[in-house]
C-alpha cells in the first residue's frame, strides 16, 4: 500500500485531465469534504484539471484533528499544493468558510511570486467584515441546528445525520476557524476576483459580498443567483456555466 504524498491527502482529483492547460482548485465551506465538488470535477473537466480540498477531520481523514485556526489551515493547504500550483495556470473556487480559505492560500501563492488565475468568493462576506458569532461553542445539537438552517429544505446537503455527528469535532473546528479569523480592510490580492452571493442568505448581505471588491487590486464581478446560503447547489447549472465560461476563454 503507497503512502499518499502531501499532495493527494488534500487536493483530491476525481477525473483526472492530465492534457488540460489549466486547473481549479475547490474549497469546501464549514463541515464540508472533497466530495461536495464531485459534480463540479464531473461537469468541468472536458475545460479544465480539478482538485477539491480534503480538511482534516472528516471521510478518509476522520481520525485527524480539525485545525480551529484558519492562518494554520492556510499554511498547510498552500504547503501541500504548492508543487501543483506551479505545474498549470489556476484558478480557485471556495464556498462559505471556503472562500476565505482560498483567498488565504492566494495571498501565501502571491506572496512567493504566484500569479493566479481567478479568484472565485462564493456565499462569505468579505475578510474585513466581521458578525461575531460564536456556533463553535454551542452544543452539538445547536451546531447540527446551525447546519439545517443554512440548508434550508434541501437536507441532502446534510447527508446521513448519523454521520454528520461522527465529524461534529471537525466541524466545530471549521466553524472555530472561521469565526476567530480577523483581517485588515487593505489585505489584497493581486488576482482578479469575482464574489457570488444568494439573494436570501441569511450570512451574506449584497453589501457585505460587494465589499470583496477592496480585497483585490485586480478586476471585480459580483454574480447575484437566487438562493440562500447553498445557492451553489440550486442555481449550480448557472454557476457551473460561469466557470466553463471562465476557462473556455482562459484555457
Amino acid at each position: 500500500m503507497t503512502t499518499p504524498t502531501e499532495e493527494s491527502l488534500w487536493a483530491r482529483c476525481f477525473h483526472p485531465a492530465p492534457n488540460a492547460p489549466t486547473r481549479l482548485f475547490c474549497f469546501p465551506h464549514a463541515g464540508g469534504s472533497a466530495s461536495f465538488y464531485f459534480p463540479v470535477s464531473a461537469q468541468l473537466s472536458s475545460v479544465t484539471e480539478v482538485f477539491a480540498i480534503q480538511y482534516p477531520g472528516r471521510q478518509d481523514r476522520r481520525k485527524e484533528t480539525g485545525v480551529g485556526d484558519l492562518a494554520t489551515l492556510a499554511d498547510q493547504v498552500y504547503e501541500a499544493l504548492r508543487p501543483l500550483l506551479k505545474e498549470r495556470p489556476s484558478t480557485f473556487f471556495g464556498h462559505s468558510m471556503g472562500a476565505t480559505l482560498a483567498f488565504e492560500v492566494a495571498r501565501r501563492f502571491e506572496a512567493e511570486g504566484g500569479e493566479l488565475a481567478h479568484l472565485f468568493a462564493s456565499g462569505r462576506r468579505a475578510p474585513a467584515r466581521v458578525r461575531e458569532e460564536a456556533v463553535h461553542r454551542r452544543s452539538d445539537d445547536g451546531i447540527v441546528e446551525e447546519l439545517k438552517l443554512l440548508a434550508g429544505t434541501d437536507t441532502a446537503l446534510l447527508g446521513d445525520e448519523e454521520i454528520l455527528r461522527m465529524i461534529l469535532p471537525a466541524i466545530r473546528s471549521d466553524y472555530q476557524a472561521i469565526e476567530t479569523y480577523r483581517c485588515g480592510p487593505d489585505v489584497t490580492v493581486r488576482a482578479p476576483l469575482t464574489a457570488l452571493t444568494g439573494d436570501r442568505d441569511p450570512k451574506t448581505t449584497l453589501d457585505e459580498a460587494e465589499a470583496w471588491r477592496g480585497h483585490t487590486t485586480g478586476a471585480f464581478d459580483l454574480k447575484v443567483y437566487p438562493g440562500g446560503h447553498f445557492f451553489v447547489s440550486s442555481a449550480a447549472p448557472e454557476v457551473l456555466g460561469l466557470l466553463r465560461e471562465h476557462f473556455t476563454a482562459h484555457g
